[in-house]
């Protein structure tokens, strides 16, 4: 049965109808004999059946584990609703017979979604009139036809972003997608306050209240697309009319409710999933994760349970530029960016017939791109962006219809390995000695792994151990056991330059490892700096890398370089090799470098070879290992 968008009065029987008949007293008395005798009948149905239990109450409290995610008190009308679904079951049924709440504010009215499941699980009768203007006006505005899941790529230059965003398009019945609305959630932060180190420390803790939010799909796209130079992935789901509407009542019970904001799980991916699943309680998305949820890996599950029905790409402003300049050459990228800047007038592209007029038509289509990424980037006001846009507009419209320019479109998010891993390796070194590893990764991505369905030259790993062990020469019965590597967090963002675009590479870790110059463990702290480039194959860079090792017995610290480069000789096979060059504070230096070979077996399972070489005080070491990584 569709549920109803706001309770109606049902059928009163004779008697009451008399009763009430006789004025105020009459009324009052009707509605004690409602009160006192139908919800005994209701509460006691409750426990018979044990309603508290059937997982739409529980999807609707949001109940995990035993108790509500949501932590806002006023989401709850039991002092014991957050722990307690059966305590809230019957105090909702109470409020919802009292009458005495102002236009807008009966239960009914708040809790439409909680109140349509109550009057089909309860069979209830004699509801109380209520009058709801402001939630038919969202629903007439909403207008719920259709669901689409939204990923926006990852923010290659942001680490908060790194992982990318999801959140749900709900569209109408009218033809243009832009007017649709998108719902969202997100952290509630003050970004004119707060850096982006107390965002991630915070975030990490829970530091903050996460709301869910309804704007204009359009204005999303601008905020992605344009301002942060993000690609979005649109997914149709197939929710049928009733779904999207029990969905949408839904979303109308959470506004201004909040929870809290955990970066790594109970994240804006994460909320989505309860939408889902509220509109379709059959399917269950959020058992899918525990720690940690990362955003493009929801895909997976809403593929894995049958809801997705298709894919769209949406192509950034910054991608969009990157495809201009491959057809032009180094005369025609000055041009677009002397139009873009006011330097050229358009017009004097009219009569260039010694340039072809589809390569006119391009750098016209190009300039106004590059502009209008300039006054959303803040470096062109306003008003000149007013009359460059319009002039170079007009010369576009002037050489007439031409070849669209089309981009290719990458490889889809629902494609890419999953972000945990084991891994296993069996190495040798220079003297002989073997060694066997043992690793685990919680998240997510690093260079040297297959960048199918993920943003190519970004690196986000947490959690990531990998574990030594060794024959002790002398009891070849023996195993020695050793901390090889161990990273907290490692972010890197290698962003190729281009024609119309020069980023700064950057990349930071936190961890411990075996890389001084005395091989003993201890905890790692670098970052680094630098530029990128890129072609078809793969990508280049040089970095700046200041660093520093510390135990509690000594610290060493000093600065360093490193050039390195990620190829592709196939698409399932991947090398990535770096050198480094290290100057300690005390005076000494330290070369080190690497080779990792990647062959993608399956989505995953990937075989690896790498070679190793670190510069020590006493004895260099050299190390070839094979191993497998299993994703998961």
């Amino acid at each position: 049965m569709a549920p109803q968008n706001r309770v109606c009065r049902q059928e009163v029987p004779l008697l009451k109808r008399v009763v009430r008949s006789f004025g105020l007293f009459g009324w009052l008395l009707g509605l004690h004999v409602s009160l006192f005798a139908d919800l005994g009948v209701y509460h006691q149905k409750i426990d018979d059946e044990r309603l508290y239990e059937a997982r739409a109450w529980q999807l609707l409290l949001h109940v995990s584990g035993g108790e509500s995610e949501m932590d806002d008190p006023a989401f709850f009308f039991s002092p014991e609703g957050k722990r307690d679904p059966r305590a809230e079951l019957h105090a909702f049924i109470d409020r919802l017979y009292e009458t005495d709440a102002p236009e807008n504010n009966a239960t009914a009215c708040r809790f439409p979604a909680r109140t349509a499941w109550a009057l089909e699980a309860l069979q209830l009768s004699d509801l109380p009139s209520v009058s709801c203007p402001k939630y038919d006006a969202f629903m007439r505005q909403i207008d719920p036809h259709s669901v689409t899941f939204v990923f926006a790529d990852a923010h290659i230059n942001s680490p908060a972003s790194m992982f990318g965003h999801t959140f749900l398009r709900i569209d109408s019945t009218k033809e243009s997608k832009l007017l649709s609305h998108a719902v969202s959630y997100a952290a509630g932060v003050n970004a004119q306050n707060e850096n982006g180190l107390v965002f991630a420390v915070k975030g990490l803790l829970g530091g903050y209240k996460g709301l869910y939010s309804l704007t204009r799909y359009y204005d999303k796209l601008k905020e992605y697309t344009n301002v942060e130079q993000r690609d979005m992935w649109e997914y149709p789901l197939n929710l049928i009319q009733d779904e999207v509407k029990r969905m949408v009542m839904h979303i109308w019970e959470l506004r201004n409710s909040y929870s809290m904001y955990y970066f790594f799980d109970e994240n804006c991916a994460y909320h989505m999933l309860w939408l889902l699943e509220i509109a379709r309680e059959t399917v269950h998305l959020c058992a899918y994760y525990y720690y940690p949820v990362i955003p493009p890996e929801t895909i997976f599950a809403i593929k894995q349970e049958g809801l997705v029905a298709g894919y769209d790409y949406r192509a950034s402003k910054r991608t969009l530029l990157s495809n201009y300049a491959t057809a032009f050459d180094a005369a025609q990228r000055r041009r677009v960016y002397a139009l873009a800047r006011g330097e050229e007038e358009p017009e004097r592209l009219l009569e260039e017939y010694a340039t072809p007029l589809q390569i006119r038509q391009w750098i016209l289509e190009a300039a106004a791109e590059r502009c209008e990424a300039d006054y959303i980037g803040g470096t062109l006001a306003k008003a000149a962006y007013q009359e460059r846009f319009l002039a170079i507009l007009k010369a576009r419209a002037a050489l007439g219809a031409g070849e669209k320019r089309t981009v290719a479109t990458p490889s889809n998010p629902a494609l890419a390995h999953a972000s945990g891993r084991l891994r296993y390796g069996f190495g040798v070194n220079d003297e002989g000695r073997q060694s066997h590893y043992l690793g685990i990764r919680s998240a997510y991505q690093d260079i040297s792994e297959s960048d199918t369905g993920r943003l190519r030259g970004t690196q986000i790993e947490f959690l990531d151990l990998l574990i030594g062990l060794r024959p002790v020469q002398k009891h070849a019965d023996e195993v020695h056991t050793y901390l090889e590597r161990f990273t907290l967090l490692s972010l890197g963002s290698y962003a190729p330059m281009d024609a119309f675009a020069d980023p700064i590479s950057w990349r930071m870790r936190l961890g411990a490892d075996t890389q001084s110059l005395d091989a003993h463990p201890r905890a790692y702290a670098g970052v680094g700096a630098g530029v990128s480039v890129a072609s078809d194959r793969g990508y280049g860079y040089m970095m700046v890398d200041p660093f520093g090792y510390y135990d509690a017995s000594q610290t060493l610290w000093g600065g360093g370089g490193a050039v390195g480069g990620v190829f592709y000789p196939t698409q399932r096979f991947k090398i990535h090799a770096e050198y480094r060059h290290r100057w300690y504070a005390s005076g000494r230096r330290q070369h080190l470098a690497h080779a990792l070979c990647t062959f993608d077996m399956s989505r995953n399972a990937a075989l690896t070879g790498s070679y190793e070489y670190v510069q020590r005080l006493l004895d260099d070491e050299q190390r070839t290992v094979l191993g497998v990584n299993l994703y998961f």
